[in-house]
């Protein structure tokens, strides 16, 4: 029986370190996390995700799976290359669907000064954090968070803010969880399986539902 190729992809900045609790059929599946690739200056998001499709993806018609901006790319990337299904997670599949602080950011152009510099520094954050929940939050963070460099966060905001989806022609499945605070479930506007009090990294503690239910997305 051949395999079904499933890539997986993570969120903004983060290791691919954030599937490992997401356990496929070995025997049904062939699953190949993604890393972020640094972009080049001022590269567009199309020729990112064509530069990403040369060097990563190696199976004909995958399964594409993304988390939060890796769901954009993994719809960018479907737009490209033939691909089987699209599975985004705590992501967004139009922007239509960003909240209204986003849309605001886009007009005013404040996320240029937002500053990104300051995810070099959460080892300093976390020893003085003024609570244990933060500290942890920030532990986290550090754990699975892989790419700190500001060129790479500044080039990414910008592609998230002004993202402009256009149709795919494979499935699209989108799952996002009821309690996500980054793209609010009051915003969506297109169809999804919600996730009752799932939030954004529900991918890290909400994985025995993803284990349990997954597959049967896939080969749907």
């Amino acid at each position: 029986m051949t395999k079904i190729p499933v890539y997986m992809m993570p969120g903004l900045a983060a290791s691919s370190r954030i599937f490992e609790n997401i356990i496929l059929d070995e025997a049904l599946f062939e699953v190949v996390w993604l890393d972020w690739m640094m972009p080049l200056p001022n590269e567009s998001l199309v020729n990112y995700s064509k530069r990403f499709i040369a060097q990563k993806i190696h199976h004909a018609n995958p399964v594409l799976i993304g988390v939060s901006f890796g769901g954009i790319i993994v719809q960018e990337m479907a737009r490209l290359i033939p691909v089987h299904k699209v599975i985004i997670i705590s992501s967004v599949s139009s922007e239509q669907d960003f909240p209204k602080r986003m849309k605001w950011a886009k007009a005013t152009k404040l996320y240029k000064i937002i500053p990104t510099r300051l995810a070099k520094h959460f080892g300093l954050l976390a020893k003085i954090a003024p609570s244990k929940k933060v500290k942890n939050r920030i532990q986290l963070y550090r754990k699975y968070l892989s790419v700190n460099d500001t060129a790479y966060l500044d080039w990414a905001l910008d592609k998230i803010i002004n993202w402009k989806a256009k149709p795919i022609q494979a499935p699209l499945i989108h799952i996002h969880g009821t309690y996500d605070a980054v793209f609010p479930i009051q915003y969506i506007t297109s169809n999804y399986l919600p996730i009752r009090h799932g939030t954004h990294i529900m991918i890290l503690n909400r994985y025995r539902w993803f284990n349990q239910h997954l597959p049967a997305i896939i080969l749907e």
